[in-house]
C-alpha cells in the first residue's frame, strides 16, 4: 500500500488510529472514513465509559488482538479520540479493516 488512510499513523509499538465515535447505534459497525477519522458506530450508549470500552472491544475482535493490545490515548470524554493499537503494523490493520471503511 503506497499512501495510508490520513486517520492511520505508523507508530514505534504500533500504530494509532484517529477514530469518531457514535454511540447508541443500532448496531457496531465502521461507517467509513470522516474527514481525518474512521467513523465507528457502537450500541453502547456514553454513559461511565460503556462507550469506550465496546470500543476497545470491538477494534480488538475485529483486528484479533486482546483488549489490553487497544488503548484509547486521548479522547476518553470526546466523540474524537486517538486510539493506540500495540503489535500491528498499519498494514496488517488495513488487511483486517472492512474493504470500503
Amino acid at each position: 500500500m503506497s499512501a495510508l488512510p490520513s486517520y492511520l499513523k505508523e507508530s514505534a509499538s504500533g500504530c494509532t488510529l484517529s477514530v469518531r465515535l457514535q454511540p447508541r447505534s443500532s448496531r457496531n459497525e465502521i461507517c467509513g472514513q470522516m474527514g481525518d477519522a474512521l467513523k465507528i458506530k457502537v450500541t453502547a450508549p456514553p454513559v461511565d465509559s460503556a462507550a469506550n470500552e465496546l470500543l476497545v472491544e470491538f477494534l480488538a475482535d475485529l483486528l484479533g488482538i486482546s483488549k489490553s493490545s487497544v488503548q484509547i490515548l486521548k479522547g476518553q470524554t470526546s466523540r474524537n479520540k486517538i486510539v493506540q493499537i500495540v503489535g500491528l503494523k498499519t498494514d496488517q490493520i488495513l488487511k483486517k479493516l472492512p474493504n470500503n471503511p
